[in-house]
């Protein structure tokens, strides 16, 4: 079994690629992530700082 590993998308992006990577690392859809994104985030769930770490530990896709 191939091991999937986590990138920011390069195509599918609004800011950084973060939702739409993590969208198809779960293989979901990508605005259903950012709309999960923006619920945490006003429901006190720190998810700004999330994205932000997220942003710059994960690499970008390959093209």
């Amino acid at each position: 079994m191939d091991k999937v590993k986590f990138f920011r998308s390069r195509d599918n992006k609004n800011i950084a690629g973060v939702c739409a990577g993590v969208a198809k690392y779960y293989d979901l859809d990508a605005d259903t992530v950012r709309y999960w994104y923006v619920f945490a985030h006003f429901f006190g769930v720190p998810m700004f700082s999330v994205y932000l770490i997220q942003w710059l530990i994960y690499p970008q896709e390959e093209s």
